[in-house]
């Protein structure tokens, strides 16, 4: 599979992905299924161990990111940012076909094809091979919906939203009550702990920065979505 190493943000479906590399990580973002679903692979560049955020659809292509070869990554974990349907949909046979352990948080693990081998709550440490990603609990999309955070010792953070926050606004919630919810946890547990320049990846679509997206905060919260 072709992978494209000029990463903007921006995958299409059914297009190539996109690869970042970092010191310690790379990164892969892929579009899958009919929703457009964004799938990222993690790889630790000194084990060759792998991460996978939302097996949402496509078992067969997540199959070809992660390769083929010999040395290929060892997908040793498989995380679901949330309950949600179109993020789950290749779970089951990703996670089998690689051995794979599977994380979710505890409110959201009921709802999923398999139980989670692990349950995670907020602050908990997620790794891949040797680097830890944080997870943030942001309640509101669903009641367990988690971003997960790696600190990047060498450059900005880098934070794996799910659903609950995209380029223009946080995610869809059902009432005035989880959209407060989340709109708070956005704003306390994001916002206020990291710096303009963390760059984050979202469920769905391109990607943006904290910094783009801050001027706009207080016009989320008065338009209510």
């Amino acid at each position: 599979m072709d992978v494209l190493e000029d990463y903007t943000g921006h995958v299409s479906p059914g297009g190539p992905p996109a690869r970042r590399t970092l010191d310690a990580l790379t990164i892969t973002k892929v579009s899958v299924g009919p929703m457009d679903n964004n799938a990222y692979l993690l790889v630790c560049r000194a084990t060759n161990e792998a991460m996978l955020i939302d097996a949402a659809a496509d078992p067969e292509r997540l199959s070809d990111v992660v390769g083929h070869s010999v040395d290929r990554p060892r997908l040793k974990t498989v995380v679901t940012t949330h309950r949600h349907a179109d993020h789950w949909g290749a779970l089951g046979a990703v996670a089998g076909a690689n051995g794979s352990n599977t994380v979710a948080h505890a409110l959201d693990a009921d709802v999923l094809p398999i139980p989670p081998d692990v349950l995670v709550e907020h602050g908990d440490t997620v790794d891949v091979g040797e680097v830890p990603l944080t997870v943030i609990h942001l309640r509101g999309h669903t009641p367990g919906s988690i971003a997960l955070l790696y600190r990047d010792p060498t450059g900005h953070p880098h934070l794996f939203t799910g659903d609950s926050l995209f380029p223009g606004g946080v995610g869809k919630t059902t009432s005035p009550e989880t959209f407060g919810s989340l709109i708070e946890d956005v704003s306390t547990r994001i916002f206020d702990e990291l710096p303009d320049e963390t760059w984050f990846y979202p469920g769905h679509g391109d990607d943006s920065t904290l910094g783009r997206e801050r001027p706009h905060l207080d016009e989320w919260r008065s338009r209510g979505w």
